[in-house]
């Protein structure tokens, strides 16, 4: 009696157990092992918010997909993020915490050129292996060899924002004079690099080049935009952050700049809410975008991601589509997993050692680092906008019907409206 009570008793703990492991499996493996804990800091607040909120609700679904699907190396893993408050100079700060006394695992950047250069200088001190999220040439200063960039220029960094602006401008035959504007900040400085270097290769003349200082300083853009009108250039080049984007755009809209060609490498224009703000205005601008929601440019689980997000946007109080950073957001810590799962490990200089050969397929795109960590070759776009009515509204966002992708050639959709007065009107 007593054998079989023993025997049947360790077949009900044997079923249990079995049982257990199939209702929670990888993920309550996970539990038993500390957490893996990434580190940044985003712009939440300030006025690079509206694009930094992007990126993190994309990282959070990266994360709990991971999570559900057991985690990584076995390990749950959490997020730890501070607000830099769109200011570089809260960003050393927040790095040093994370690393010194959140003593994370591992750390990614937060958004944008101004906000990752700080940074670099922590990141390097404690060798750590460092994925950045739409920085411009950040690394060509410091040489980093554990540093990865996601942002589609390619290796030709500075010049990629308006490539195909001047190629644009070439193919008209009618361009011949240069206006450049740019803000006195690391960002529109690099980008108006890039623009004169474009112009020359053009042939053409800048009669203007020019820079101004960001918000706050300035709030006023009218000053800026009758300097660039009495230049009389037949194009007109702006490398701008979103408030002097939104700023300049209106500005021009008031006192009738009528260049031929206007726009150029416009941070902010590409973000929802200052494309209803603007609506109309925007129409005739030839500009950077980072991604567009063509067919072409669908990759694997790029609409179910879009899905997921737009389905979050409205309680987390973020961008309702999420085209500029929220891909992106996703992307960078995608390729993060996929290396630390490649490498089997979360030590920094595997990790670097496998993201540096190895070629990732991510929701936007597939993406190879090259030799400073940039990509191997760019995917930056060039687009027109365009028919863009008074109702316009968040279903004309959503789709291709406003704008046209003039750069690169094999994402083509069209061709440009010449002149800038021809599609403004």
């Amino acid at each position: 009696m007593f054998h079989r009570f023993k025997l049947r008793t360790c077949a009900l703990l044997a079923g249990a157990a079995f049982a257990t492991g199939a209702m929670f499996g990888p993920a309550a493996q996970a539990q038993d092992k500390p957490p893996l804990k990434i580190g940044f800091s985003m712009s939440l607040t300030g006025f690079l918010s509206a694009v930094g909120k992007q990126g993190l609700l994309g990282i959070e679904i990266w994360r709990d997909q991971v999570n559900k699907e057991g985690g990584l190396l076995g390990r749950k893993v959490e997020l730890v993020y501070y607000d830099d408050k769109s200011s570089p100079q809260e960003v050393p700060g927040i790095y040093t915490k994370l690393l010194d006394v959140d003593k994370v695992d591992l750390v990614v950047s937060g958004y944008a050129t101004n906000e990752v250069a700080p940074a670099m200088p922590v990141v390097m001190r404690k060798n750590k292996t460092f994925i950045s999220l739409f920085a411009l040439d950040v690394n060509d200063k410091f040489k980093y060899p554990g540093y990865f960039s996601v942002l589609p220029t390619g290796q030709a960094t500075k010049t990629s924002f308006t490539e195909g602006f001047f190629e644009a401008a070439k193919q008209t035959g009618q361009i011949k004079t240069i206006a450049l504007a740019a803000a006195d900040a690391e960002f529109s400085q690099n980008a108006c690099e890039g623009a004169r270097e474009n112009a020359k290769k053009a042939g053409f003349q800048i009669v203007y080049d020019k820079s101004y200082p960001p918000p706050p300083k300035t709030t006023d853009f009218t000053p800026v935009v009758r300097a660039i009108q009495a230049a009389n250039a037949d194009a007109v080049v702006i490398c701008s952050y979103p408030a002097d984007s939104v700023g300049i755009v209106e500005a021009a809209n008031e006192i009738g700049l009528n260049p031929k060609m206007f726009g150029g490498a416009m941070v902010g224009l590409q973000v929802t809410a200052f494309k209803d703000k603007l609506k109309g205005k925007l129409n005739g601008l030839v500009n950077y975008e980072t991604w567009v929601p063509d067919q072409k440019q669908m990759y694997k689980g790029t609409k179910a991601f879009f899905d997921e997000y737009q389905k979050r946007a409205q309680s987390a109080g973020v961008d309702p589509l999420g085209y500029y950073l929220g891909g992106w957001g996703y992307a960078y810590v995608q390729i993060l997993g996929d290396a630390i799962k490649g490498a089997n490990s979360v030590d920094d200089a595997k990790l670097a050692d496998y993201l540096k050969k190895t070629k990732f397929e991510t929701i936007m795109g597939p993406i190879k680092f090259g030799a400073k960590g940039e990509w191997a070759e760019g995917r930056m776009l060039t687009v027109q906008y365009h028919d863009i009515k008074p109702d316009a509204n968040i279903e004309t966002w959503r789709g291709m019907s406003y704008q046209t992708v003039l750069h690169p050639k094999n994402l083509e959709t069209g061709k440009m409206i010449f002149p800038y007065e021809k599609a403004h009107k």
